[in-house]
């Protein structure tokens, strides 16, 4: 049970930083196209997708958290 949990966690470990990558690209991205002046009234595509990396790279690291606590726990009883 702990080896099944260890490899969930270094998947959820992994997700986040892929998630985070991808966010800080394309924040990157976005930050050019503003310093360009080629901006437009409302949120750029390359906005909303680093809106949503960073919203998925959250969700991730509750995940590695929670597995954490659950590992954690199952150690202590043992």
């Amino acid at each position: 049970m702990q080896t099944f949990l260890i490899i969930l966690l270094v998947a959820a470990l992994l997700a986040t930083l892929v998630a985070l990558v991808r966010g800080i690209v394309a924040f990157l991205q976005s930050a050019s196209a503003e310093a360009r002046g080629t901006g437009t009234s409302g949120p750029t595509q390359s906005q909303l997708k680093s809106n949503k990396m960073m919203q998925q790279r959250i969700l991730f690291q509750a995940l590695a958290v929670i597995i954490v606590v659950v590992l954690l726990f199952s150690a202590g009883r043992t």
